[in-house]
């Protein structure tokens, strides 16, 4: 693609031109998943990784700047923000299950038996499990709200996502957690 038809599809782009993404999509999405799953090498994190780009380059179109930079290029800097997110995500997923297997381990070492282990660490494994089998989405939005207590205004700009869709994301996950505990007949204690 030489420089003119570049230029030009920024320009549509920028007006808002749905076109243009999709032009956007075909150019680079077949880029923007390799490098994804090359990173995270799970093919379902990285469509997911994929689909958070292009709708953030839409929401955030106004902030590109054809002068700085191809459209490529922008994508890509999205794209390893996306990245890095996903993987800050899974080490705090990996942090909590290694805290409280630990917990567990150590507890279960000094009294002997698993039984010694408390209420709490089984809660915070059967927490930390459940949380994630929630879809990305909700899974990011719950703990945002409930492990880094942020408000549905602070989650909503953190993530980009508007005010209504994190507020429905967190109802539904909680919903999605209570009937999972409801089945398995295991409920955290309040």
């Amino acid at each position: 693609m030489t420089d003119e038809p570049d230029r030009a599809l920024a320009r549509r782009f920028l007006a808002g031109d749905p076109a243009a993404l999709r032009e956007l999509w075909d150019l680079h999405g077949r880029t923007v998943y390799g490098f994804a799953l090359r990173c995270l090498r799970s093919h379902h994190d990285a469509e997911d990784v994929t689909q958070q780009v292009f709708v953030r380059a839409w929401r955030s179109r106004s902030t590109y700047d054809p002068g700085l930079g191809r459209p490529g290029a922008w994508l890509m800097g999205i794209t390893r923000r996306q990245v890095a997110d996903r993987l800050t995500a899974r080490t705090r997923d990996h942090e909590v299950m290694n805290r409280a297997a630990r917990a567990g381990v150590d507890l279960a070492g000094s009294h002997g038996h698993p039984r010694g282990v408390p209420d709490r660490v089984v809660e915070a494994v059967v927490v930390a499990d459940e949380l994630n089998r929630l879809p990305p989405k909700q899974r990011t939005v719950v703990r945002l709200a409930f492990f880094d207590d942020l408000t549905h205004q602070q989650i909503a700009t953190l993530t980009g996502l508007p005010l209504g869709t994190v507020k429905s994301h967190l109802r539904r996950g909680l919903e999605r957690l209570r009937q999972r505990w409801e089945v398995d007949g295991v409920a955290p204690r309040s």
